[in-house]
């Protein structure tokens, strides 16, 4: 009985010393900030989203995991006042010609795959916007309880052409940029 119950205790003492245990993060979405940054040839315009859900998993200090909803409703423009072309862009950004609010009320990222570097995290994950799911990597710098990262997205892989000079000619000084800029910083 003595050898058997020492065994039990070695067996439990191995298992707790070489085995770490995977830990879910939740962020903490009223403290996080989503900016984004949509650049034309004459200029740009500037906004910001919110999150309404998310996690990282973490096996000791290497993520392991992660999802991350956006509320695509909250979609606001910082650049522009209110009666001075802010309604006008922001009901714009939420047709069909840009994001489909109406029938695409989030967006999202499942983070597939990562890899830590002296950089921070290498994350690569399915990002869904307008219903497409399309392969996105970028790096993650993990600080404590902050996570932070800037990161393009090509909006014409989810669909969003309008303005497109890759899809349309002549446009001139109309012409949008493909990619629009996020900078996120995740409070866990």
């Amino acid at each position: 009985m003595k050898t058997r119950l020492k065994l039990l205790f070695l067996a439990i003492a191995v298992v707790a010393t070489t085995s770490t245990f995977a830990q879910k993060k939740e962020i903490k979405t009223s403290e996080s900030t989503i900016n984004w940054t949509g650049k034309k040839v004459t200029g740009s315009h500037t906004g910001t989203l919110n999150l309404s859900e998310g996690f990282l998993v973490f096996d000791g200090d290497n993520i392991t995991g992660g999802e991350f909803v956006v509320d695509m409703t909250s979609l606001a423009v910082t650049d522009l006042e209110a009666g001075k072309g802010k309604e006008k862009l922001e009901g714009h950004l939420s047709s069909d010609d840009f994001f489909g609010i109406a029938n695409h009320k989030n967006a999202k990222l499942v983070v597939t795959k990562t890899k830590k570097t002296d950089k921070g995290h290498i994350v690569a994950g399915d990002l869904t916007i307008k219903g497409k799911t399309n392969p996105i990597k970028f790096i993650l710098a993990v600080n404590g309880g902050t996570a932070s990262t800037t990161l393009k997205v090509d909006r014409t892989k989810y669909d969003i052409k309008y303005g497109s000079g890759s899809f349309f000619d002549n446009l001139g000084d109309k012409a949008i940029s493909d990619e629009f800029e996020l900078a996120v910083s995740l409070k866990m």
